[in-house]
């Protein structure tokens, strides 16, 4: 036995757990693979969240997908999302080919074609998924003066919009909901309003204004509305106890980065909101990837930054992991990145003076190793291969290992668009977020307070009367919006009483508590749906 050997496989030591654990590939010396030495990752540990990092086509993607589809196996659900398109293919098997056998040979792998279950998701519609809204009132003002582009005076100042529409009982669930408060608070019947609490500026107002109506020619209007997505629908196992993979397309959006990125902080924040808390946990209830995290984070306030570091810091005691997706952990910000207890980093460039920083400040966040010199491996790694080290099963972080990564059981590649289309047509969540559902809000209640409609004669209100309120549907909440939720339920169907019951506290008027990204609550089915 080789000194290299020996020393791999003391690495494959510090890898082997005694609990349930991800393989990701096999320890690598001097630019051998050592399939007998392992690197796991393991499950209890995953809660602890992570980075995967490293240039462009150095194989981030594939190492998502390895992750993913063994957490999927473990039945853990998994929400990821995909820029590109290529994450679609998890939905078919893979394909045969010589990289692939070399690479299983290399890791030892027992490597066999597998498909997995994908539930397809769209912002708004845009795209080949089910759509996926939410209202203005849940969206909150922290996330959506980071939409907007907005400093703290203005995001202040949106906040006492959002505060002023849930005390007047004027539900904010679309765009046009939102600038019509703004306009009737800059307004000569609304100037009062906020006169305790400071008013609010004609020229903040403006701003904002503009903003989203920027925001609205860039097509961010789909976004908001009705019917909202509930989150409870990202956690679903299949019969046979397999996570569902909820992959979100964002290829439509691409070119709108900020909004994307914070629209999967909202639904970060709403699990955050909605989840119990349960300590450790032997596996996580579902972990969530973030790719192309830097737009998360660029330009964003103190006040947003401290809200993600905040929310990934609380919400591992939920069962929920967070893996952030990005080139160098200088994309991070250090209050966040200190939460990442495990790390997936790919090669690196070298090729400008900047590039040689990011080099150098990457080196500084690993353990010292004495087995490698990680300036110079971090530059010299192949595609599929990356530097890992993770939490152990006892908390301590492992020494780095040189890992050559398994090879995806499912497609590499973009899946079919027709398979995926059947996939989105056969899901039951269309009946839920299928339809576009616009009911009566702040815009149609301000605009019938300026111009009320004439008073129907009394025989007329009498027929116009219900007179059955419709059953209730078990776990849905009906009793809450008892009369006119009833009426709302019975003339266009069970989805939209839904919605109208998650925003029933706003449109009473009743204070909405917030979480620390100022979203609201929102009514939840009694148990995630299963897949048929």
């Amino acid at each position: 036995m080789t000194k290299a050997d020996d020393t791999a496989a003391e690495l494959g030591k510090a890898y082997a757990f005694d609990g349930p654990a991800l393989e990701l590939g096999a320890v690598v010396l001097e630019d051998t693979a050592h399939p007998e030495a392992r690197v796991r990752m393991p499950l209890s540990m995953l809660n602890r969240h992570g980075l995967v990092a490293g240039a462009t086509g150095t194989g981030k993607t594939k190492t998502l997908q390895l992750i993913a589809e063994q957490l999927s196996d473990a039945g853990v659900p998994v929400f990821l999302a995909d820029i590109k398109g290529d994450v679609s293919g998890m939905a078919a098997p893979g394909e045969a080919s010589e990289r692939v056998t070399k690479r299983a040979a290399d890791t030892g792998t027992d490597w066999q074609p597998k498909g997995f279950p994908c539930e397809f998701l769209a912002l708004g519609g845009l795209g080949t998924g089910v759509p996926v809204r939410a209202t203005m009132t849940s969206f909150g003002p922290v996330l959506l003066s980071k939409v907007l582009g907005l400093n703290e005076t203005q995001e202040s100042s949106l906040g006492l919009v959002f505060h002023f529409a849930d005390k007047a009982g004027l539900p904010l669930l679309d765009l046009k909901d939102l600038r019509a408060v703004i306009n009737h608070l800059v307004s000569d019947e609304g100037k009062g309003d906020l006169k305790e609490l400071g008013g609010l500026s004609t020229a903040t107002a403006g701003v904002i204004l503009r903003e989203l109506i920027g925001l609205e020619d860039q097509g961010g209007d789909v976004f908001f509305g009705e019917p909202e997505f509930d989150t409870a629908d990202l956690m679903r196992t299949t019969p046979d106890g397999k996570g569902v993979l909820s992959v979100m397309g964002l290829t439509a959006v691409q070119d709108k980065p900020k909004l994307f990125s914070t629209f999967l902080m909202w639904l970060l924040a709403d699990l955050f909101h909605d989840l119990p808390e349960v300590g450790d946990v032997d596996k996580p209830k579902i972990v969530f990837f973030f790719d192309d995290a830097h737009l998360l984070f660029k330009y964003a306030s103190p006040a947003f930054l401290d809200a993600i570091a905040q929310t990934v810091r609380l919400i591992r005691s939920k069962g929920v992991g967070v893996f952030f997706v990005t080139q160098t952990p200088k994309d991070v910000p250090s209050e966040v990145l200190a939460q990442l207890g495990n790390r997936v980093q790919h090669a690196l460039r070298a090729f400008t003076p900047d590039d040689a920083k990011a080099l150098k400040a990457t080196v500084s966040t690993f353990p010292k190793s004495d087995v490698y010199e990680l300036g110079d491996l971090l530059t010299q790694m192949g595609i599929g291969e990356a530097v890992v080290t993770i939490l152990s099963e006892k908390g301590a972080p492992t020494p780095i290992a040189w890992t050559r990564l398994r090879p995806p059981a499912s497609l590499m590649a973009q899946l079919d668009p027709e398979k995926q289309t059947s996939i989105v047509a056969a899901s039951e969540l269309l009946d839920d977020y299928g339809q576009v559902i616009d009911r009566e809000s702040a815009y149609e209640k301000l605009l019938a307070k300026v111009a009320p409609e004439p008073e129907a004669a009394p025989q007329q209100q009498q027929q116009e009367q219900p007179r059955h309120e419709p059953e209730e549907k078990p776990g849905h909440g009906g009793a809450a919006a008892a009369g006119v939720g009833g009426a709302i339920a019975g003339a266009l169907g069970s989805s939209v009483f839904r919605s109208f019951a998650r925003s029933a506290a706003s449109a009473a008027g009743r204070e909405i508590s917030r979480s620390i990204f100022g979203t609201a609550p929102r009514r939840r089915r009694a148990a995630p749906r299963r897949r048929r």
